[in-house]
């Protein structure tokens, strides 16, 4: 029988006053129950607020060094469970093995990295316009940050955004995704392990629409960092700018890359696939247009579905290449697009179909799909296809290249490949996303400088990772000192 999970508040483990839970199951087999996690409501989350609240000031003025040293405590511990997250991610989320290690191994370095960032935030120090004067400025924390994570990166994400705010001196709330919330927990277990103070670091699970709500909305929270879809991110944009928060949302996006002809195709394809079909394409940065010079596209199509039909699918616990999506909503919300797509009149190349039969029927699997035929106006060029999905469109130019590229509301991660200076400089001044790869799949992220969209991908406000995250979790105070 599968275990039990509480929240994490105040420094103990607790069930929710609701006395329910809820199961979470593994996607790649749906007999396969990895736990049972507290279905909490509103008044569950307000009581992690309050004591979040209440550890605040203590944790503000804790220095640096000491905030370090339980930051890397816990990265120490989580690097030690490295094995045991992979394994859970795989059951509860779905990912391949090297994926989901590297998630985790990636988890385990923001916190080395915001470990080290803790012994040394501070502000700056001016010239004074007089005499007998200092002019400096200081960094505080926010206070209180509520956090609310996705599930399509459930522990790369939490640790990037607890591990700035805990860093910086914030006391924190975080919710976890329903479907994949385990390896969230086992952050917090280090955490805890590594001897944070009660109250400091809060994990509770439950629905969006009761504790994510709660987070958002209650008004001793100071800041508000959310990932999730678009439709969700406005309406926490909306609730928290309501009440005076902070407020960082990072959403969905419609990512590309332009193929053009000077590049070599057979590594165009290398890196369009591994964008579009990693992590079963449901990163918020997964490439699901592939915008191709006419005089390629019909070759690197032909490529293109042959690397998809290579493509090994199956449960990442057996070692396969690709997993299954992590829910049935998400498989259905692809295989609709691949209806749509052909509805639209655009060519189903390969893939798009539900698997069967042995190791898929208890699990939500695909095949990747490839459309040629695409075009700039259609619903499956337009809106955000969160599985193994990409869409070839052809055009005649770089200039057209360009327009395509910018003809969405989103603007999250965008790549070109090119052996041409000109056409890569033109490409990075010229696209209007906040990530920009050239020569590299859209996917894959450094953690030391700034993460973020432009347009409809993200309230462009504040950036995650690197330094952005420590300004986010900080405001700051000028000092007039005159002696």
């Amino acid at each position: 029988m599968a275990e039990t999970y509480s929240n994490y508040v105040d420094g103990e483990w607790r069930e929710s006053a609701t006395g329910e839970t809820v199961e979470v199951y593994n996607p790649a087999n749906t007999d396969d129950v990895t736990g049972n996690y507290q279905r909490s409501s509103a008044d569950d989350a307000a009581g992690a607020i309050e004591a979040a609240a209440a550890a605040a000031d203590e944790w503000a003025n804790t220095p640096g060094t000491e905030r370090s040293a339980i930051l890397r405590g816990a990265a120490r511990r989580l690097d030690d469970r490295s094995e045991e997250a992979t394994e859970l991610m795989i059951r509860e989320e779905g990912k391949a093995r090297p994926e989901a290690s590297g998630e985790v191994g990636r988890a385990v370095n923001v916190f080395y990295y915001y470990a080290e960032k803790a012994r040394d935030i501070g502000g700056e120090s001016k010239q004074a316009s007089a005499t007998d004067a200092n002019l400096y400025t200081v960094r505080e924390p926010m206070g209180v940050a509520g956090l609310v994570a996705p599930w399509n990166y459930p522990i790369a994400i939490p640790a990037w955004k607890a591990a700035p705010a805990l860093a910086s001196g914030n006391s924190i709330v975080l919710k976890p995704a329903g479907i994949a919330p385990g390896t969230a927990r086992i952050i917090f277990e280090c955490l805890d392990d590594a001897g944070i103070p009660a109250g400091v670091a809060n994990f509770v699970t439950g629905p969006g629409s009761e504790v994510g709500t709660e987070v958002v909305t209650n008004d001793a929270v100071d800041c508000v960092s959310f990932t999730g879809s678009r439709s969700v991110g406005e309406t926490v944009y909306d609730q928290a700018t309501d009440g005076g928060k902070r407020i960082q949302t990072e959403l969905g996006s419609k990512n590309l890359s332009v193929v053009m002809p000077s590049a070599d195709v057979e590594e165009a394809v290398e890196t369009v696939a591994g964008g579009a079909f990693g992590v079963t394409g449901q990163a918020c940065t997964s490439t699901d247009r592939a915008i191709v010079h006419e005089s390629v596209a019909e070759e690197f199509t032909e490529k293109l579905v042959a690397y998809a039909e290579d493509v090994d699918v199956g449960p990442g616990l057996e070692g396969h290449e690709m997993g299954p999506q992590a829910s049935r909503d998400e498989l259905e919300g692809t295989l609709e697009y691949v209806e749509i797509g052909r509805n639209e009149g655009a060519t189903l190349e390969t893939g798009g179909t539900e698997l069967d039969g042995e190791p898929y029927d208890n699990g939500h699997f695909v095949d990747p799909a490839v459309f040629s035929g695409v075009e700039s106006d259609m619903r499956i060029a337009q809106e955000e296809v969160f599985g193994p999905f990409v869409g070839v469109i052809s055009v005649s130019d770089f200039d057209e290249a360009i327009e395509v590229t910018n003809d969405v509301e989103f603007g999250l991660s965008a790549g070109i490949c090119t052996h041409d200076h000109t056409e890569a400089n033109r490409f990075i001044d010229e696209a209007d996303f906040g990530v920009i790869k050239v020569n590299e799949a859209t996917t894959g992220l450094d953690l030391h400088v700034p993460f973020g969209g432009m347009n409809a991908s993200s309230s462009e406000t504040y950036r995650e990772q690197g330094d952005a995250g420590i300004d986010f979790f900080t405001i700051t105070k000028t000092v007039y000192e005159n002696y």
